[in-house]
């Protein structure tokens, strides 16, 4: 009974990353002997158990054989024959296919260190292709490891590619999908992961929404880089920027879903696109099983980001409708995160990347204004039933347009 050090922990102590979790692999050993030293089964698929002190995963060395379709399509093999040589071979990347014995020694069959050192993202065998939920792994160790300058062995994108066209995507079950997706989008540059599924033709297949997008033009005065879907990319790059929560960059990759819907006669202008996309995120957050927070943030920074953006120009009672629709008064935190999103689409712009975005500071003091108004003084005047909500309104309407006067010269610069 042997016991190594593998996969992500191995890697990241090569590259000097903070280990976060360590995952080991038996050789050697039965169920039963995990058990008789006090290890705790789980995982019904293949035999993993966890460390009865530590809590950290070991799972007994196993060979897989692809008998079916998608990512459960396998039969395993974890009998005590099985070498740990074996057993790394049918993981996904060879940085990722490295291991550590109980004295410190690096094992290494397949060129992971190598490949660490050449930044390179390289798939172990062919078996890479018999696992369509790889397509997405790869994807997102490109979105995370980009900061160090990792890229795609092209032998490993073309691989990713066959995969994409040959329908073993669909096979993928939507929490599959959105766990990659999620974890994708909280890594340094989620941008990343949407650029390499779209160059293997992946993101057409799982994100048609979103693939639509590019192509789609907008007016250069206010979109340099023209094309929608190259926009969608610097917008989600700036909310990583902006914030690490996974419901404000949900909302910066679908802001925008209402332009692949414009009729492209009226192109380069997409008037009307913010309510037209509130379907199409509707159906995809239902398909991908989005959770609920990320999908209602989305909704409204679709609806309504194009009223943020022209804050200025609003009426105080237009901004009013705009904090009742976003449920400030109950929900702060989230109105916040709405301007978050809009300041990563404004910044989502080649040459705006770096623009004071003043209409959030505006709507924020608004904001403040308004809900300073006290209902109960109101109510203490003899206001009754609709008259309480007509005159809270009126004052709130009266506390913006002080504050939208009170920021008269930064608004006239604007």
């Amino acid at each position: 009974m042997q016991t190594y050090l593998v996969g992500g922990a191995v890697r990241d102590k090569l590259l000097n990353i903070p280990v976060s979790d360590r995952d080991w692999v038996v050789v050697g050993a039965t169920e039963s002997d995990m058990s008789e030293k006090g290890f705790t089964q789980v995982g019904s698929d293949f035999p993993v158990f966890l460390h009865p002190k530590t809590g950290e995963e070991y799972a007994l060395a196993r060979t897989e054989r692809k008998n079916g379709r998608g990512y459960n399509g396998f039969s395993c093999d974890s009998s005590t024959t099985v070498t740990l040589e074996q057993d790394l071979i049918r993981r996904d990347l060879t940085i990722n296919a490295m291991a550590i014995d109980e004295n410190g020694n690096l094992l290494d069959p397949y060129g992971g260190e190598k490949d660490l050192q050449s930044k390179t993202l390289r798939h172990v065998s062919e078996a890479f292709s018999e696992d369509p939920l790889r397509v997405l792994r790869v994807a997102r160790f490109a979105a995370r490891y980009h900061q160090y300058g990792f890229n795609i062995a092209s032998e490993t994108l073309q691989l990713m590619t066959q995969l994409s066209n040959s329908g073993e995507l669909r096979c993928l079950t939507a929490e599959r999908v959105w766990k990659e997706t999620s974890r994708s989008l909280l890594e340094p540059n989620p941008e990343v992961y949407f650029e390499t599924l779209r160059n293997c033709g992946a993101l057409a297949s799982l994100f048609p929404e979103i693939d639509r997008l590019w192509g789609i033009p907008n007016p250069a005065k206010w979109h340099p880089e023209i094309d929608t879907g190259v926009h969608t990319m610097m917008v989600i790059q700036q909310a990583a920027i902006l914030s690490d929560k996974l419901t404000v960059r949900y909302a910066a990759l679908v802001h925008d879903l209402g332009k692949a819907l414009t009729d492209p006669e009226l192109w380069p202008s997409h008037r009307g696109h913010e309510k037209l996309g509130l379907d199409a995120i509707r159906d995809v957050s239902a398909r991908l099983k989005v959770p609920n927070d990320c999908r209602d943030l989305a909704l409204l920074v679709s609806e309504y980001h194009s009223h943020v953006h022209r804050a200025f120009e609003l009426k105080p009672a237009t901004v009013l409708k705009v904090l009742n629709a976003c449920d400030a008064w109950r929900k702060p935190e989230r109105f916040e995160d709405v301007l978050i999103a809009c300041k990563a689409d404004a910044r989502g712009r080649t040459g705006f990347e770096t623009d004071h975005y003043l209409q959030a500071d505006y709507l924020l003091a608004a904001y403040a204004a308004a809900n300073s108004c006290d209902v109960q003084q109101i109510i203490a005047k003899g206001h009754k039933g609709a008259q309480i909500k007509e005159n809270l309104d009126q004052q709130r309407i009266e506390l913006i347009r002080q504050i939208r006067s009170e920021l008269k010269d930064v608004v006239d610069n604007v």
